[in-house]
């Protein structure tokens, strides 16, 4: 008989994240936390709560799908931080957690009595992840914004749409929150990894835009070395021809790249004018380059007379790489995202249940997993009190009573 390997925890389990931040970038950092084992208690203003909670579509339980699947996995704490006894009790949760989590403007949390150098004494090895529009430092830092506003300011709205006409949002214009998310995630574990092997704690300072300059590629270097500023472009892209979204005979679309001369090879076969590549007219990049509008229109032409079924399968099978661009409707449909489990649905009192987003990256032995939705407001304030900071019954109420919690 054999004996059954122990069961690993998850990689965070232990680990308490006080999530005091609002709205998407500061939240996202805690739940993916959350997600691998860490308890996420989200500290909210009574009576008020995360802005979430009312952004996006709404669902009869007053409860927003954005709050719901965002705040996965998180306990609900109702207090106020901008009285002196709503600040006092968090600097005693800080004293027995790991992680504090906040996205307010700079000096917020200072004016609230509540900034680094303070609890910092409340927990010597306390990781606080701070974002904010601009970060925490430069003539910026008191500026407002949201991720339409990091789109912009960090360089990739300019890059979006076509050359003839106004810059666009590039896919999402929360993509800075998400991204800033995974930074300040990052961040965090990095700075855990001190905290517990010397004991020290340290600021995690993110500003939205710095998590979209981050990925724009070589524009950094290529202007810094001689000068260059790429235009906007439409769906094609630089140093790669055929690299675009092309028409199928069934009114879709599908994503072609050929980033080398030898993918561009392969489809020059399948195509059935493989002189054209090689020493051919477009077989090189710069040739292709120089050529851009007539390879795209050469490309378009042939993955017209297909459907984009017909189209896929041609690629695949010549190895020519090339995907469907595809909407909401079409990911739920296709089976490459049913195989990798990448939606999973989660129970909701009063709503039955919603499909959210599943957990990434996936690890082999210590999985994450998502295994509630957003709490509703407050609904873990007595617990977490009267479990981590010892208040009876009686002074509950009292700070219920006044507004406090």
């Amino acid at each position: 008989m054999s004996i059954e390997a122990p069961k690993l925890k998850k990689p965070l389990a232990g680990k308490r994240v006080l999530d005091c931040a609002t709205f998407i970038a500061g939240p996202t950092c805690a739940t993916f936390l959350g997600e691998f084992g860490a308890e996420v208690i989200k500290v909210e203003l009574p009576a008020v709560g995360c802005p979430l909670r009312k952004f996006g579509t709404m669902t009869e339980t007053g409860m927003s799908l954005p709050w719901l699947s965002e705040s996965r996995n998180k306990k609900s704490l109702t207090v106020d931080l901008r009285t002196p006894e709503g600040a006092n009790l968090l600097k005693d949760l800080v004293a027995k957690s790991d992680v504090l989590v906040e996205n307010f403007q700079p000096g917020t949390f200072e004016r609230w009595g509540l900034g680094w150098e303070v609890l910092k004494k409340a927990n010597p090895a306390l990781v606080m992840v701070r974002v904010s529009a601009y970060g925490q430092t430069g003539p910026y830092r008191d500026r407002p914004g949201f991720g339409r506003i990091a789109n912009a300011f960090g360089g990739i709205s300019y890059l979006a749409g076509y050359p003839d006409r106004a810059p666009v949002t590039p896919g999402s214009a929360t993509l800075p929150d998400y991204m800033s998310g995974l930074y300040g995630a990052l961040g965090a574990l990095l700075a855990l990894r001190v905290a517990e092997s010397e004991g020290v704690g340290q600021v995690v300072d993110i500003g939205l835009y710095e998590s979209i300059f981050r990925i724009l590629d070589e524009l950094i270097p290529a202007y810094a070395y001689r000068g260059y500023v790429r235009e906007r472009m439409g769906p094609g892209t630089v140093n790669a021809v055929p690299h675009s979204h092309y028409p199928t005979a069934d009114g879709k679309w599908v994503a072609i790249a050929c980033t080398n001369d030898k993918i561009f090879q392969r489809l020059a076969d399948l195509v059935g004018q493989p002189e054209l590549a090689g020493p051919g007219k477009w077989g090189s990049i710069a040739k292709r380059e120089a050529d851009r509008e007539a390879i795209d229109n050469f490309v378009g032409d042939w993955t017209n007379r297909f459907s984009a079924t017909e189209v896929l399968k041609i690629c695949a099978e010549a190895q020519v790489p090339c995907g469907p661009v595809n909407s909401i409707r079409d990911i739920f449909d296709d089976p490459q995202f049913a195989a990798r489990e990448n939606m999973t649905k989660l129970p909701v009192d009063g709503l039955g249940e919603i499909v959210v987003a599943n957990v990434v990256p996936r690890l082999s032995e210590t999985p994450g997993s998502v295994d509630r939705a957003g709490p509703k407001l407050g609904e873990h304030t007595e617990e977490v009190l009267s479990g981590l900071l010892d208040l009876d019954r009686g002074r509950i109420a009292e700070l219920r009573h006044r507004g406090v919690i």
